[in-house]
C-alpha cells in the first residue's frame, strides 16, 4: 500500500470511526455495519463493502512504466467511481464533503498520471543517439 492509499484509508477509517464510536450496540444490530462490528468492533479495518479484507494482492506492478501508469490511472478512476457511489448514499453533509474532497483528489491524480504517461511515451518513442 503506497502513501497515497494509506492517506485515503486513514481519512475513511477516521470518518467511519467518528460516525460509529458512540453508537450503542442496539443501533448497530441489523445494519450493514453489524458484520464489521462482530469481526472488528468499532475499530477501522480496511476492507471493501463486501467485507473482503485489503491485501497486498491488490497492488499490480509489471516493472513496465507504460503498463504501470495505465494500472495507476485505472485505480484512480475506480476509486473516483466508488466515491461517487458513496456520495449518492450519504445523507451527512460532513461525510459528503469529505467524500467530495477525496473524489477530487482521485481526479487530479488521474490527470497527473495521464500527463506522466504522455511524457514516458514521448521519451520511449524518441530516437536515441549515442
Amino acid at each position: 500500500m503506497g502513501t497515497e492509499e494509506l492517506a485515503h484509508w486513514e481519512i475513511i477509517g477516521t470518518l467511519v470511526w467518528r460516525l460509529v464510536k458512540d453508537a450503542p450496540v442496539h443501533q448497530i444490530k441489523g445494519t450493514p455495519f453489524e458484520a464489521h462490528y462482530v469481526n472488528h468492533g468499532k475499530s477501522p479495518f480496511p476492507h471493501n463493502a463486501g467485507g473482503q479484507a485489503w491485501t497486498a494482492g491488490y497492488i499490480q506492478s509489471k516493472a513496465d512504466p507504460v503498463a504501470d501508469l495505465h494500472e495507476d490511472m485505472a485505480a484512480e478512476e475506480k476509486a473516483r467511481s466508488t466515491y461517487e457511489y458513496l456520495i449518492r448514499v450519504s445523507d451527512d453533509p460532513g461525510v459528503t464533503d469529505t467524500l467530495r474532497f477525496l473524489r477530487e483528489r482521485e481526479i487530479v491524480h488521474f490527470q497527473r498520471f495521464g500527463e506522466t504517461l504522455r511524457i514516458v511515451q514521448e521519451y520511449l518513442d524518441c530516437k536515441k543517439y549515442y
